[in-house]
């Protein structure tokens, strides 16, 4: 059986939409301007939804080279100093910003009734390695620092990011630990982009949904790392020593090129003695509950996320 005939039903669709519009997929587009605009435009046109209870207002944070964008989202019934979220947005390294997500983080803001703090990075190739997790990393710590602004609990912060954030999110989480920065309370690293080696039998597989397949992936860590030997905090997968993070949550589709790395960074770090929960999600391919987010299959995967936020943040249960 093919990869195509293993696509949950569903969440084909906007798939084969997004082919009979672009031939091959985003990674199709050679210039990168182009495809990051092809990618902004695919996200502007999903249904939006009205989340009249929820207050959105963007700030700057102080980054290694200048200002940095973040973005608040914080539903008007969260306590004066609760649980809060930072969140980090995908795109591969090269691709993506504080918009690329907005939907999917004001839903989530307004269920969770949590404040979630989007911070923005650059981008390769204009700013390679390691321009991105530094960005992050100083506006992580720029968050703890801001707690009260933000109407965050310091000691129940937690990081989520999706694809390249996901590897972001690891990246700054063992950064926090090398440095002895602010403590999380845990980590969400969604089917996060951790290995610049693409040896696994699933990096091999994945060659032409055209959400994220082998040879873009490849061109977007050759951009990424500009040249430079991958570190830990470029490639959380090299890490030898995984001990010390937060308690963590991964989930990733059986039809995503990064598959296997996740699998291998979630056994290694239950081995490191992490707490980590893990999902793998058949049907899915990358990011499919984000391009079909009407799916029944897309709409389990925000739920059990949700599920394990709560959890995790010990909030109450809906």
């Amino acid at each position: 059986m093919s990869l195509w005939d293993r696509i949950d039903i569903e969440s084909k669709g906007p798939l084969e939409a997004l082919w009979d519009e672009l031939p091959g997929g985003f990674n199709g587009i050679p210039d990168i301007v182009a495809r990051r605009t092809a990618l902004s435009a695919s996200r502007a046109a999903l249904e939006k939804g009205n989340y009249p209870h929820l207050t959105v207002t963007t700030h700057t944070y102080p980054g290694p080279a200048g200002e940095l964008s973040l973005r608040l989202y914080r539903p008007n019934n969260a306590p004066s100093a609760g649980p809060g979220l930072i969140y980090i947005h995908g795109g591969g390294m090269i691709m993506g910003d504080l918009d690329s997500q907005d939907e999917n983080i004001r839903e989530a803001a307004t269920v969770l009734s949590i404040p979630i703090a989007s911070i923005d990075y650059r981008k390769a190739p204009e700013h390679p390695y390691p321009a991105a997790p530094e960005d992050c990393y100083a506006g992580v710590c720029w968050v703890f620092e801001h707690v009260a602004a933000l109407n965050m609990d310091t000691n129940n912060i937690g990081l989520m990011g999706a694809s390249a954030g996901g590897g972001l999110a690891l990246a700054v989480a063992l950064m926090l630990r090398d440095r002895k920065g602010p403590a999380l309370k845990y980590l969400l690293p969604i089917y996060p982009m951790i290995d610049d080696r693409h040896e696994t039998a699933s990096s091999h597989e994945v060659v032409d949904i055209g959400i994220w397949d082998r040879a873009g992936s490849i061109e977007a860590w050759n951009w990424y790392l500009g040249g430079a030997e991958a570190d830990v905090y470029a490639a959380p997968a090299r890490a030898q020593d995984l001990s010390g993070l937060p308690p963590t949550y991964i989930d990733v589709g059986d039809l995503d090129l990064f598959r296997d790395e996740d699998i291998a960074i979630t056994q290694r770090l239950a081995a490191a003695g992490v707490p980590v929960e893990f999902h793998l999600w058949p049907g899915a391919y990358h990011a499919s509950e984000l391009f079909a987010p009407n799916a029944q299959l897309s709409q389990r995967i925000w739920q059990t996320r949700y599920a394990a936020i709560r959890r995790l943040a010990r909030l109450p249960d809906q």
